[in-house]
């Protein structure tokens, strides 16, 4: 894999893995260590939650086309070894955090793929891309199971929607429909065409450090 052509994205744009029509991989011990390694990257680099939460979802019932998506990502990697997440001095201390979820999605369980992150000023602080445990009956269902905020709070969705609501009137939370150009969420729950990638990736901050100026500076000692 080491010799591999870098991939300018963890993901294609096409329909999500699913767990059957391929041929079995046969060498599990390879891949669970591989993803395993992955997914502590994420708290670094959140470009790739949703790639390697999708191919944590087939540890036990590994095909060849699983493998060959995992390669991807590592073909990514390599070719953007020099990007991180950043921070920066914030003049805002205002807690954002934005949610999405891809409605039935999932070509085995119809589940849907729902995420959310969260910015501290201009930070990202927090951040998840994960397949919803039950199905939902709606997109709207969707979207509320995947609210952060209340979603550890209540059990049922009539109740999370008055909670919402509840928070809504009291000025406590502000909720604003975000135009499908600029939903940067979606980086967490489907594959994206390169230009949109690029443009999500960088508004969470994972980029390249700034130019350093010290080699320059040394040369002319």
């Amino acid at each position: 894999m080491a010799s591999c052509k870098p991939s300018a994205t963890p993901v294609d744009t096409n329909a999500k893995l699913s767990a059957s029509n391929d041929i079995p991989f046969d060498d599990p011990t390879l891949y669970r260590s591989l993803a395993g390694a992955l997914q502590y990257l994420t708290f670094a680099r959140p470009d790739i939650s949703y790639t390697v939460q999708q191919l944590c979802l087939f540890m036990h019932n590994l095909m060849v086309k699983h493998m060959n998506a995992l390669k991807r990502i590592i073909r990514y990697l390599q070719g953007t070894l020099d990007h991180g997440l950043h921070f920066y001095p914030s003049s805002t201390s205002t807690l954002v955090s934005y949610t999405e979820a891809d409605w039935g999605e999932c070509p085995d369980t119809h589940r849907s793929t729902s995420c959310y992150y969260v910015f501290l000023g201009d930070n990202l602080i927090s951040w998840s891309s994960k397949r919803q445990a039950t199905l939902s009956k709606s997109s709207a269902e969707a979207e509320y199971r995947d609210n952060p905020v209340q979603h550890q709070c209540t059990k049922h969705i009539e109740m999370d929607i008055h909670f919402v609501s509840e928070k809504v009137e009291r000025g406590e939370v502000r909720v604003h429909h975000v135009p499908s150009r600029y939903q940067v969420a979606d980086i967490f729950t489907k594959g994206l065409p390169l230009i949109l990638f690029e443009d999500f990736r960088a508004s969470l901050s994972v980029r390249r450090p700034p130019v350093s100026t010290v080699g320059a500076d040394s040369s002319h000692n």
